[in-house]
């Protein structure tokens, strides 16, 4: 019997905004930069506890890293906790706007 492929992973909205701010922001990637980005880009105001919760769950599909950055300059200055977008999570990405591609083939949403 052949096997399954692999199902492809599945992203909600705020999922795909957060990763496509990671993707954008490169080095610079940590919730506040994040968070601004979307609002500006996006136009969609999403808390500091949405933005949070949704890298660690992108971090535990492992589709995203985070590691602690050097502490700022300023006297007292805290280290930034910094995300980084995975192989997987580009992936992810990709396999989201395809599906969506293909679903809106046909319909006046397809692309010109």
């Amino acid at each position: 019997m052949p096997k399954k492929p692999a199902p492809e992973p599945r992203l909600g909205e705020v999922e795909q905004l957060v990763l496509l701010a990671l993707l954008r922001l490169d080095r610079e990637a940590y919730a506040v930069p994040i968070r601004e980005l979307i609002a500006n880009e996006a136009r969609i105001e999403l808390s500091r506890a949405t933005i949070y919760i949704t890298l660690d769950r992108l971090e535990q599909q492992d589709l995203v890293d985070s590691s602690f950055s050097e502490p700022t300059g300023e006297p007292g200055g805290k280290a930034r906790r910094v995300f980084r977008l995975r192989p997987e999570g580009l992936a992810a990405l990709k396999a989201v706007r395809q599906a969506t591609d293909r679903l809106a083939a046909g319909t006046v949403l397809e692309r010109s």
